[in-house]
C-alpha cells in the first residue's frame, strides 16, 4: 500500500501544475496532492534575485491573456491595484545600427534604400505567388518565404529564428505559428515606404501587465499561497524519483510513495518516460527536440540613458551579439533593481576594464536581461558567454564602454524551448495518447511540447482543462485546438464555475 493515496496527483508547481491544483481545489470533489522538486513554486515562470538585489525572470515573461478564468485567478492572488503595472509594448529590431519598430516586416520603411528594394521585391513576389499556390508550405522556411518574401527572409526572419530556436528554419514545421508571426500587407508596406511611415503595434501582447514586486515568479508564489498547505509537497520531499504507471504509484526522493487514480504531469515528457523506465516511450521521446536557454542579467549604475528610453524588449538578428532578445527589465517595475540609496561597488566597466575603486557608491540603477539559445546545432562557449554578451551590448549601443556594471547573472535552463520540428507531431500523436491510456495527462510547456500554447495563460489552462477532462470528460480546447484559443474572437472565453459545470456545491 502506498503511504499516501489521492484521486489526482499533480507533478510540478509551474503554471500548468498550479492551474490543475487551483481547479481541483475549486471543484473540491476529488482528493489531490501537488509535488515539486523546488521549494519555491513557479517552474519556468519563476524569478531569481541576485545578491545585489536585481531581479531576473527565467526568460522574457509578461502577462497577456486569452482567458478570463486565468485573469480571475491571478487577480485573486494579487488583488490590489498597486500589485500591477500595465505597459504598452515598445519593441524594436536592431539592424545595421538602426532601431526598426516591431514587427520588422511591417516597418521596412526604416531600412536603407537598397534593403527596402530587396524586401519590397520579395513581398510582391510572395503576394503574386500566393494567388496561384495550391499547396501548403512544407516547413517554416517555406512559410517565411511565401509570407514575407525572400528579402525579409534573408535580412531578418532566417537569421533571427535560427538565433531563437537554435535549429535551421528548414527543420521546423509551420502549424505552430498562429498569431505569433505577422504576415506583411504588401500594399500597406509599400505605402509606408513611399510615405516614410511606421506601422502601429501588432499582436496579442501589444498591451501587457507585469507584477510590481517579486517579478513574474511572485505571481505563482501568490497563486500557490491560495492553495491549502496540507496538499503541497515542495523541495526534496516533493522530488519525483520514480513513476510506476502500472501500479499508479509515484516514489518521491524521501522514500514516500503516492498512489493515484490520475496523474497530471508537468515535468518534461522526456524526463517523465525516463522516470517510468518505459523503453518504448523513451525511444519515442528521442524524436522530440529542444534548445537550452541561457539567461544573462547585467545591472548598471546610472540613470537609464535616453537611447534606451521606455523600450520593453528588443530583437537582435545579427551576429555582432550572442543574444537574440534583450529585455530592459528595470522598465517593467522600479522594484526590479535596488533602490537609489543602496550602495554597490563597480565590478567592471562595460569595456571589460577592471574597477578603479573598491568603494561602494549609490545608484540609481537599471538592468538588462538577455536570452541566448543553445543546441547541438548551435553550440555556445559557456565559459565566455557572459563576457561575450557584455561585449555584444557595447556592439549594439545598448551599453557605452564606460558604463559601470555592478551586478551580473547567468543561469542556463537545459529545457528552454520545445522546438516544433518536422517530426514533432508524429511523436506527440503517439506519445501523449499512450500516456493517457495509462492514466497520465502530460501537459504544459514541456509536458505536452506544444510551443504554440506555451505562454503562461495557455500553460495554466492546460492544467485546468486536464482536470476538467478527468472529472467530467470535457474537451481540452487549449491542447487540441490551439488555433481556436489563440483566435481574437476568443479573448473573452470564460470557463464556467465548477458548481455550474459539474452540478456540485461551490468550492
Amino acid at each position: 500500500m502506498p503511504d499516501i493515496s489521492v484521486d489526482v496527483l499533480v507533478i510540478g508547481a509551474g503554471p500548468t501544475g498550479l492551474g490543475a491544483a487551483k481547479r481541483l481545489n475549486q471543484i473540491d470533489t476529488a482528493s489531490w496532492l501537488i509535488v515539486d522538486s523546488n521549494e519555491t513554486p513557479g517552474g519556468l515562470a519563476s524569478t531569481d534575485v541576485t545578491k545585489e538585489g536585481f531581479l531576473y525572470d527565467v526568460g522574457g515573461h509578461v502577462i497577456f491573456s486569452h482567458y478570463k478564468y486565468f485573469d480571475d485567478c491571478i487577480d485573486e492572488a494579487l488583488p490590489k491595484e498597486d500589485d500591477w503595472y500595465t505597459h504598452q509594448r515598445i519593441s524594436y529590431v536592431r539592424y545595421k545600427e538602426l532601431w526598426v519598430p516591431y514587427p520588422f516586416q511591417n516597418n521596412i520603411s526604416i531600412l536603407p534604400k537598397e534593403d527596402q528594394v530587396k524586401c519590397i521585391d520579395g513581398i510582391i513576389d510572395a503576394a503574386l505567388e500566393a494567388r496561384v499556390a495550391n499547396t501548403k508550405p512544407k516547413d517554416f522556411d517555406e512559410w517565411i518565404v511565401r509570407n514575407t518574401g525572400i528579402g525579409v527572409a534573408d535580412i531578418f526572419m532566417r537569421p533571427y529564428n535560427f538565433k531563437v530556436w537554435a535549429v535551421p528554419t528548414t527543420k521546423m514545421q509551420c502549424q505552430w505559428l498562429g498569431e505569433r508571426v505577422a504576415a506583411p500587407d504588401a500594399k500597406l508596406v509599400t505605402r509606408n515606404v513611399i510615405l516614410n511611415k511606421v506601422a502601429g503595434n501588432w499582436g496579442p501582447n501589444a498591451t501587457f501587465r507585469f507584477p510590481a514586486r517579486d517579478g513574474t515568479g511572485g505571481i505563482w508564489i501568490a497563486v500557490a499561497n491560495t492553495l491549502p498547505e496540507k496538499k503541497k509537497r515542495f523541495g526534496k520531499k516533493g522530488t519525483v524519483k520514480k513513476v510506476d504507471a502500472d501500479k499508479k504509484e509515484v516514489t518521491l526522493e524521501d522514500g514516500t510513495t503516492v498512489g493515484y487514480e490520475r496523474l497530471v504531469n508537468t515535468m518534461a515528457v522526456d524526463a517523465l518516460v525516463e522516470a517510468m523506465g518505459d523503453d518504448k516511450l523513451i525511444k519515442l521521446s528521442k524524436g522530440l527536440f529542444y534548445s537550452s536557454t541561457h539567461v544573462i542579467g547585467v545591472g548598471i549604475r546610472g540613470t537609464r540613458p535616453e537611447r534606451i528610453g521606455d523600450k520593453c524588449w528588443l530583437y537582435f538578428p545579427e551576429d555582432n551579439c550572442p543574444f537574440y532578445r534583450a529585455t530592459i527589465f528595470s522598465n517593467y517595475s522600479p522594484y526590479n533593481q535596488p533602490q537609489k540609496d543602496v550602495k554597490l561597488p563597480t565590478l567592471q566597466l562595460a569595456n571589460g576594464s577592471r574597477r578603479q575603486s573598491m568603494s561602494a557608491k549609490e545608484g540609481p540603477y537599471w538592468s538588462i536581461m538577455l536570452e541566448v539559445s543553445e543546441s547541438s546545432m548551435k553550440p555556445v562557449n559557456r565559459e565566455t558567454l557572459l563576457k561575450d554578451c557584455i561585449q555584444g551590448l557595447v556592439n549594439t549601443d545598448m551599453l557605452k564602454p564606460e558604463d559601470e556594471i555592478v551586478s551580473t547573472y547567468h543561469r542556463c535552463f537545459d529545457h528552454g524551448y520545445p522546438t516544433p520540428t518536422l517530426e514533432r507531431e508524429g511523436v506527440l500523436k503517439e506519445l501523449l495518447p499512450a500516456l493517457q491510456e495509462k492514466g497520465i495527462y502530460s501537459r504544459g510547456r514541456f509536458g505536452s511540447w506544444r510551443y504554440e500554447v506555451g505562454n503562461q495563460d495557455h500553460s495554466f489552462m492546460l492544467g485546468v482543462e486536464a482536470v476538467d477532462n478527468i472529472l467530467n470528460g470535457t474537451v481540452e480546447l487549449t491542447l487540441n485546438y490551439p488555433d481556436f484559443v489563440n483566435g481574437r474572437q476568443n479573448t473573452e472565453r470564460r470557463l464556467v464555475d465548477g458548481a455550474q459545470a459539474f452540478g456540485k456545491r461551490p468550492a
